[in-house]
């Protein structure tokens, strides 16, 4: 079973990162084993820094306005094992070891299972 560990930080970092007019950043999260692209979903400063103090993915719902910790309701956790920012500091990287049936809502193990002329629908699912 993965176990939480906390991802050091200064308050200098969470401070230097480039929230947008909403105040969010971007967090791309990538399979730690795999390197695949899992999903991508939205922080802000507080999320970043519950995410890096507890060791587990939490973010910020724009369409719910709440916070939430992935896989507190599907049971597919996430287990952070890097967090790194990019050059321009407006994007956030975070490298997790995943648990249970993988990250997207609909089952899929990544939110990226469709590709474009392929045979799926487009659309939101």
């Amino acid at each position: 079973m993965p176990v939480a560990t906390p991802i050091p930080f200064t308050v200098e970092e969470l401070d230097a990162v480039a929230y947008g007019t909403e105040g969010l950043v971007p967090a791309v999260v990538q399979d730690d084993g795999s390197g695949e692209v899992l999903m991508v979903a939205w922080m802000n400063r507080d999320s970043l820094e519950r995410t890096l103090e507890t060791g587990r993915t939490w973010f910020w719902s724009r369409s719910r306005q709440e916070f939430w910790c992935k896989g507190e309701t599907s049971g597919d956790r996430q287990f952070v094992r890097r967090a790194a920012y990019d050059c321009d500091m407006d994007v956030i990287l975070l490298v997790v070891e995943q648990e249970g049936r993988g990250a997207c809502h609909t089952g899929e193990r990544s939110c990226f299972f469709r590709d474009f002329g392929g045979a799926a629908a487009p659309g939101p699912v």
